[in-house]
């Protein structure tokens, strides 16, 4: 049982993990890439569908991206989907393409977009330590019922204690990946 626990504490952090990468990868840099449109979802044929569905992406220069649907009548749902996102990019649609430039990032939209990193970061950091508490919560449950001795109890709060490090210095790397790549000029 006590295994059992400690598995499933695992899985929810990995996917606590995972969460976080995606959030981070929805952080605009200055180069353009697929990645930021992840949460965009344009309204086809009465149904909300995510953007990654209905076109291909190609980034012909750092700044610049080509947004090709498989499905022309599309393009006006698109173009006014990213309108109304928070990216902030002025699209342009030429009646096969959606093209979108990408501004250069100010220094002040740099930092915003840091503080945004550090939010998301710590917002894994939490759902992780979560998780942790819980699975504590059951195993000193096991031990106070008397499924497991005090020994194995103790051992495996040390195992959650390490696995719960690892996944909070995971998020710690994350951050200083994307802090150093959003500064990048």
């Amino acid at each position: 049982m006590i295994d059992e626990t400690l598995l499933e504490a695992e899985e929810k952090m990995d996917k606590a993990i995972e969460v976080a990468k995606n959030d981070f990868a929805s952080i605009r840099t200055g180069r353009a890439s697929a990645s930021m449109f992840n949460r965009i979802v344009v309204e086809y044929y009465g149904a909300p569908t995510p953007l990654q569905q209905l076109a291909s992406f190609n980034t012909p220069e750092a700044r610049t991206i080509l947004i090709t649907p498989f499905d022309k009548t599309v393009l006006a749902g698109i173009e006014r989907a990213l309108r109304d996102s928070d990216l902030g990019v002025n699209p342009s649609n030429d009646g096969n393409v959606i093209r979108i430039v990408l501004p250069m990032l100010t220094q002040e939209r740099r930092k915003e977009y840091v503080k945004l990193a550090k939010t998301k970061s710590e917002d894994a950091k939490v759902s992780v330590r979560s998780i942790r508490r819980k699975a504590k919560e059951t195993l000193d449950r096991l031990v106070k019922d008397g499924e497991a001795g005090e020994d194995e109890g103790a051992r495996a709060e040390k195992e959650l204690e390490i696995l719960t490090k690892r996944h909070v210095e995971a998020v710690d790397v994350m951050l200083v990946n994307k802090e150093a790549e959003l500064l990048e000029v």
